[in-house]
């Protein structure tokens, strides 16, 4: 019988996170069941700073609100966390046992991990070692494996879309190309949807590696047609041919090296297409534009539908698994198949070789629609 559980939220914000918590907690109040919020993520997971929710002002009017009323984490993995000793040296530790002892004596029956490929692959990790989780979908990318759509994304690709109505104006008006630099590290799902949305005509994406020339062609041939502008959507990992993703080194060192960061995608194409074209062109990075504010009607409703399923599965004692949606339809998956190949337990997190991200493919409905339609991805 569950009793008592908690919610932590970990990895970069998306709208629909405060709506995922509301869901959790109202069918927790409906129960008689306790509901708690770990305060950052997995950083609260070992600080055991975690605040009540249910029947509670704390959680009450967010389901408009963007972000997490419970914060987040990003690059906190407990298996392999920063430690700063009282002399200032650095080394990193796996206080996953501390952790776990914390969820113990705060006698919480359940963790729900809300976030993506590296969030449940800890999550799978502390179901091996005994603590009863279940995972909810997060990412903006949309790229969490075994689930056909994830919370948050849905807004993303209406604030690209929104840009993209905005750009095109412009571009008319001043005979420009007009890039449009998208989230989207390995998948491609955010510029894919939001070209076709937009009305973009060149759209670059990671899954297909881009040769410049063949976009600038398609853009001379609008020219030829007597248009003198053009709309271009590049997802922040597209990747040239015989080239690689516009990476830099970030400030960030999670105990597996220091992390990449992408991005300039955008800025490079612009100044190649202009160059190839001799079309004046500009780019607008959206950044963090796609992942803040207020989620929309869809993904409040998916994201209530994900927090009421996750809760509804723990009263049925089903445990290390993740909500996902297969085929329209709410269902659960082992979280065994979400993390794929990456087995290890411990220091290895998610966004690895081995992990088993959910990318754009070239038999997807949605690229052969693209295609249909007229928008050049550069192949």
């Amino acid at each position: 019988m569950i009793k008592k559980v908690a919610i932590l939220a970990n990895g970069g914000d998306v709208p629909g996170l405060n709506p995922v918590i509301r869901a959790i907690k109202k069918v927790a109040e409906q129960n008689g069941i306790e509901c708690y919020g770990y305060i950052d993520g997995y950083r609260g997971l070992v600080e055991n700073n975690y605040v009540r929710l249910d029947n509670s002002d704390v959680s009450s009017g967010i389901l408009q609100k963007g972000g997490s009323i419970i914060g987040s984490s990003t690059n906190t993995i407990i298996f392999n966390y920063k430690v700063v000793n009282p002399d200032g040296t650095v080394e990193y530790k796996d206080l996953s046992d501390m952790c776990i002892e914390n969820i113990k004596n705060a006698g919480f029956d359940c963790i729900f991990t809300l976030g993506g490929d590296s969030t449940q692959k800890s999550a799978r990790d502390l179901f091996v070692k005994g603590v009863n989780v279940i995972g909810v979908p997060k990412t903006i990318d949309n790229d969490v494996a075994c689930t056909d759509i994830t919370f948050g994304y849905n807004t993303a690709v209406s604030v690209a879309s929104d840009a993209l109505d905005r750009l095109h104006t412009t571009a008319e008006t001043h005979h420009r190309i007009m890039c449009l630099e998208v989230m989207g590290r390995f998948a491609g799902w955010i510029a894919l949807e939001s070209a076709i949305a937009g009305g973009a005509d060149v759209a670059l994406i990671p899954e297909i590696p881009y040769d410049i020339n063949k976009a600038a062609d398609a853009i001379k041939r609008r020219i030829a047609d007597g248009k003198n502008f053009s709309i271009v959507v590049v997802s922040e990992g597209a990747i040239p041919k015989e080239g690689e993703a516009s990476t830099y080194k970030a400030d960030i060192d999670n105990g597996t090296g220091i992390a990449m960061k992408f991005s300039g995608a955008g800025e490079k194409v612009a100044k190649q297409l202009q160059e190839l074209t001799g079309l004046e062109a500009r780019c607008t990075t959206l950044g963090y534009m796609q992942r803040g504010g207020t989620p929309s009607a869809y993904d409040r409703v998916l994201s209530t539908k994900y927090g009421a399923k996750a809760m509804e599965y723990a009263m049925e004692g089903k445990f290390g698994i993740l909500t996902v949606i297969k085929n329209g339809k709410l269902n659960c998956v082992s979280l065994e198949d979400v993390v794929g190949n990456n087995k290890k337990l411990g220091a290895v997190e998610g966004g690895t070789e081995d992990s088993n991200v959910k990318l754009v493919t070239l038999d997807d409905e949605l690229l052969k629609t693209a295609k249909n339609i007229g928008i050049c991805f550069g192949d």
